[in-house]
């Protein structure tokens, strides 16, 4: 009986395997790159790049984070993300109202100083530099972005501005939503995220609509842990998009005058409750993957959604991948994978507009990517979230043949299983029968 039963169980597992790793094959993560990725997403050796940018004006001085004082917190927190650095991340500071004094506002808002170079880190000279620092001045935070801008240089990958600060700009012009806005207009790949340790309307307001003019995020902080995680969440973030650029590409609200994807990253704006159409040709024999990654960069209303949806050309739905969220993570991802027919399945025209066998034509897969959030009130709409689509075009996996696969094919594994479980029944009543009648002989 025991050795049966382990053969029976023996037998389920594998099946049980097969099924997970079929499950895998469906629902794994969709590979970050292409095969052969567009000339506008190839890979590039150029290390990924953060400017953090820190204010020291005189307000830092508060004492309203878990009893400390927010320059404190800062610091602390700093020091733990110059710790957990990459190797190949280059780091600099940059402060702003840490040097000036005096009472002269005219000098005070010039005061925004390259605390430590953007480049490889001495981690005992950048924190050591980071705990020297005294709240002193005002809040030019305009200029010190455009100095931030200036650390990072110019190049073919994202560079990353965080932004730490706890009120508005003091010292406006320039006004820090229209520097940022004048940045992202110059086309250098530059995005700004915002931290704000203060909670006035005004202050959420202005790091809202800088983060929102580049792409970036904006996190209220409550606590130190808070701004250490998301401070090197940030950090990371920027270690995974230096590899690639995304394209910029515009989806439309209907498949056919939707932008033709080919295998690559791209990035898009999507608005609160919109869906964006984009088409994917897929040739026969091929297997199309896509995800998508939406990023509510605002304060936005709880239980949201994301759609990526895969149809032909007539709307008929092929497949669909959903993610959904209660306002806990700072982006909602799927993904999708379809193979398209091969061309011996695919001799006469298909719904979705295309044709296959001799002359094979590719066939058009629509896809659409919806969103179900919602902004908070007070919360502007525009521009959209942003977006990044991942596609992927590769040959299709072989159909699994063979006695061994076949096994795990709807009724046949159920077939299979019924009549393992009924055999091994009937040999476990079999013995018991057999050792209780043995047991009374003797």
């Amino acid at each position: 009986m025991t050795t049966i039963g382990r053969r029976t169980a023996t037998r389920a597992a594998g099946l049980l395997s097969a099924l997970a790793i079929s499950a895998g094959m469906l629902l794994g993560t969709l590979p970050a790159y292409a095969d052969e990725p567009s000339g506008s997403t190839a890979a590039t050796t150029e290390a990924p790049k953060v400017d953090l940018v820190l204010d020291v004006s005189g307000s830092m001085r508060a004492t309203d984070i878990e009893g400390r004082s927010r320059i404190s917190v800062a610091q602390q927190s700093i020091g733990e993300v110059i710790d957990a650095l990459p190797a190949e991340t280059e780091f600099g500071i940059r402060t702003l109202g840490a040097t000036y004094p005096g009472t002269d506002k005219a000098e005070g808002c010039k005061d925004t100083k390259q605390l430590y170079p953007v480049g490889k880190t001495n981690k005992v000279e950048a924190k050591t530099a980071v705990a020297t620092l005294r709240p002193t001045g005002w809040t030019p935070i305009g200029l010190a972005l455009r100095g931030a801008a200036q650390d990072l240089g110019n190049g073919p990958t994202t560079r990353r501005v965080v932004l730490i600060t706890d009120g508005e700009d003091s010292c406006a012009p320039p006004d820090p939503c229209e520097v940022a806005r004048e940045l992202a207009s110059q086309g250098i790949n530059l995005v700004v995220d915002t931290l704000g340790l203060a909670h006035d309307d005004k202050t959420r307001q202005q790091l809202l609509c800088i983060a929102n003019a580049t792409g970036g995020t904006y996190t209220d902080v409550r606590t130190k842990d808070q701004l250490t995680e998301k401070v090197k969440q940030l950090v990371d973030r920027a270690g995974e998009t230096y590899r690639v650029t995304p394209a910029k590409v515009a989806g439309t609200d209907t498949c056919p005058d939707a932008p033709v994807l080919r295998p690559g990253v791209y990035s898009d704006r999507e608005k609160l409750s919109e869906h964006r159409v984009y088409r994917v040709p897929v040739k026969a024999g091929e297997e199309l993957r896509a995800s998508v990654s939406v990023t509510p960069d605002r304060a936005v209303a709880r239980d949201y959604g994301v759609l990526l949806l895969a149809t032909d050309t007539s709307g008929q739905e092929l497949v669909r991948g959903t993610d959904a969220g209660s306002g806990r993570t700072d982006v909602a991802s799927t993904g999708v994978r379809w193979s398209a027919p091969a061309a011996d399945e695919d001799a006469t025209p298909s719904p979705s507009g295309s044709s296959s066998g001799k002359g094979a034509a590719e066939h058009v897969v629509c896809l659409v990517v919806s969103n179900s959030f919602a902004a908070q009130a007070g919360v502007q709409a525009a521009p959209g979230l942003p977006v990044e689509l991942t596609v992927d075009v590769a040959k299709a996996s072989p159909a699994p043949d063979g006695p061994a696969m076949g096994l795990g094919r709807g009724w046949i594994l159920l077939l299979v299983l019924t009549l393992a479980g009924l055999l091994a029944g009937l040999v476990f009543g079999w013995l018991a029968r057999w050792r209780i009648a043995v047991w009374r002989e003797n």
